[in-house]
């Protein structure tokens, strides 16, 4: 009787499954040795991704010769879709095929993509052609064709299409795989997004260094065919794995699930509450011990209107009623929504690093040694740099001091560990805003007004912003992936992860809208303009400074949000106790 309890006990108790929907073994799956083959998809996924992000606004610029704005545009409008479209990947995960199927399919297209781009940068027809073939000036440079722009773009936004199906799933399935109700393996998953953070960053430092080196000065065949072999090699890496995964059973969209609790709120808002509360609608517990998909959560006072949902009537249409658990799923998503608002400029942000950054760095002096010249991309290495050494002062000093105080195993809480990377990020932009008129003087001094003139200053007075960038994201991103994550209910976790796409979705396409706009307004009236295509000759400075303005006000903002948030308590219901509970009739 002993070892048949004992048995039980090691079945996990969070609903996971294998494959074939069988319930599994905690001690033949999951935990970090299936987290291993995870995090080793997403080291050298991320090795494609930011092999080509980096680097995009410099082949536009050179292969397809797009000025400022256009470029960097280009770049941000098509990491914001691809991570837009971590809503459909998310959906199709929790509604219909779970996070595995949904995962492998879209790492399929995921490749398929990459091959297209590394054919369309590597075959002669469609390759745009080179000024060099044509003995001309850079600015008079012969376009690219419809078909050649055509079949880059079409490669980009297919990767663009299986990023946005991985990216939601890849990280709750490594979640997966530690068991909430199991003390130890609930403590080991406080630390999964940091490891997960780290090999990103690993990936990075890689990729901002020897393949932007090989797209510089050696070639984009290569420099694309590399990341193109080991996004390969990553989805064999995960597949390997498999027999080790928990997964959890697709558990409807929740999309459809929230949308009926709002319906049935509205549609009854004249409705009075029951003088008893526990007389609101919810299922038995009986249903919840017999359905893996179902994990009860316990009535709150938080946005009470919406418990109009549960108020019993003569119509029992899932459009007219909806359980306690399901309005309180509904109420966990919604409270997210003020932070995920002020999430979007903070990627705005970010965004600068992989273009107008960059563009800074191709102006300034890049020698180092007598015949070395630093590509300009390689500048994320300092962020990626900066982000390790920070996480791991982060993990083992900071972490275990505070704790000691704040009796929080985090340390501090997530959204305190955000605030600060947001008050960081103001201080990068001061930076910024500094390094830019300091470059400007020097260019104004020795007389600079060529658009590929070098000015005689070293790239390395951009350290500091690409530095404090790192810093600070080791604060910010950590936490928000966890934040969404964390705060979703069980059964829209991967709805929660795509949350934290969704923020740096929209805070690239902000970008996109804020240099658009002022490049524009101040260029009307006769004035000269903040951006042009002669960095030389513009005013990029007074650009920062406005982001400066923007990112403390939205600071601000997220102050009073982080405020009023209240966290869920630790209130689901093991499935083995709600078995063991006597049954409502």
């Amino acid at each position: 009787m002993a070892g048949l309890e004992e048995r039980e006990y090691d079945y996990a108790q969070d609903g996971s499954v294998d494959l074939k929907g069988r319930p599994v073994l905690r001690s033949k799956t999951g935990r970090w040795r299936a987290c291993a083959f995870v995090i080793g998809y997403e080291m050298f996924e991320r090795l494609a991704f930011v092999g080509i992000q980096i680097n995009l606004v410099e082949y536009l610029t050179k292969e397809l010769h797009q000025g400022t704005v256009t470029s960097s545009n280009n770049v941000t409008n098509w990491t914001g879709t691809m991570f837009i479209m971590t809503i459909l990947g998310a959906y199709v995960a929790d509604a219909y095929l779970g996070r595995y199927w949904t995962f492998v399919i879209s790492a399929t297209t995921y490749l398929l993509g990459m091959v297209l781009l590394s054919l369309a940068v590597s075959i002669p027809a469609l390759k745009p052609p080179a000024c060099s073939n044509h003995g001309v000036e850079e600015a008079n440079c012969p376009k690219a064709s419809s078909l050649q722009v055509g079949i880059f773009y079409l490669a980009l936004y297919i990767i663009a299409v299986g990023n946005g199906g991985t990216r939601p799933n890849i990280p709750t399935i490594g979640v997966d795989q530690f068991d909430e109700f199991e003390p130890k393996e609930r403590t080991k998953k406080l630390s999964f997004f940091n490891w997960w953070m780290t090999s990103i960053l690993f990936a990075a430092l890689f990729s901002s260094t020897f393949l932007v080196y090989l797209q510089d000065n050696v070639g984009w065949s290569l420099g694309y065919g590399l990341p193109t072999v080991g996004l390969a090699f990553s989805i064999i890496v995960f597949l390997v794995g498999t027999p080790f995964y928990r997964h959890k059973l697709p558990s409807g969209s929740p999309f459809t699930k929230m949308a009926k609790a709002i319906v049935a709120a509205l549609r009854k808002w004249k409705v009075p509450f029951p003088d008893d509360l526990n007389e609101l609608y919810e299922l038995s517990l009986e249903e919840y011990a017999n359905n893996e998909k179902l994990v009860k959560l316990d009535h709150t006072p938080f946005l009470r209107f919406l418990d109009k949902a549960a108020v019993k009537t003569e119509s029992t249409s899932p459009w007219m009623l909806s359980a306690v658990t399901q309005v309180e799923e509904t109420k966990q998503m919604i409270k997210m929504i003020p932070i995920l608002l002020v999430s979007f400029l903070p990627n705005t942000i970010i965004a600068q690093l992989v273009t107008l950054f960059i563009k800074q760095g191709t102006t300034l002096d890049r020698k180092l040694g007598p015949s070395f010249e630093i590509p300009p991309a390689s500048l994320v290495v300092f962020v990626t740099i900066f982000f390790l050494i920070s996480l791991v002062a982060y993990d083992s000093l900071f972490v275990p001091t505070v704790r000691r105080f704040t009796k929080n195993p985090r340390g501090i809480t997530m959204l305190q560990r955000m605030g600060i990377g947001l008050a960081v990020h103001v201080v990068v932009m001061i930076t910024a805003t500094l390094a830019e008129r300091k470059r400007l003087s020097v260019v104004r001094s020795n007389g600079i007004v060529g658009i590929n003139d070098t000015v005689p200053l070293s790239i390395f007075i951009l350290l500091p912003q690409f530095a404090l960038m790192g810093v600070g994201d080791t604060f910010l991103e950590p936490a928000q992936m966890e934040f969404f994550y964390d705060q979703a209910p069980e059964s829209m976790k991967s709805l929660g992860s795509s949350f934290y796409c969704i923020s740096k979705g929209l805070g690239f396409f902000l970008s996109s809208f804020i240099l658009s706009t002022v490049a524009d307004i101040t260029k009307r009236n006769g004035h000269g303009g903040w951006i042009l295509n002669n960095l030389n000759m513009s005013r990029m400075d007074y650009y920062y400074a406005f982001l400066a303005v923007l990112t403390f006000l939205n600071l601000l903002l997220y102050i009073l949000f982080a405020k009023f948030f209240v966290y869920n308590a630790d209130h689901e219901v093991k499935k083995s106790e709600v078995a063991d509970l006597p049954l409502q009739t």
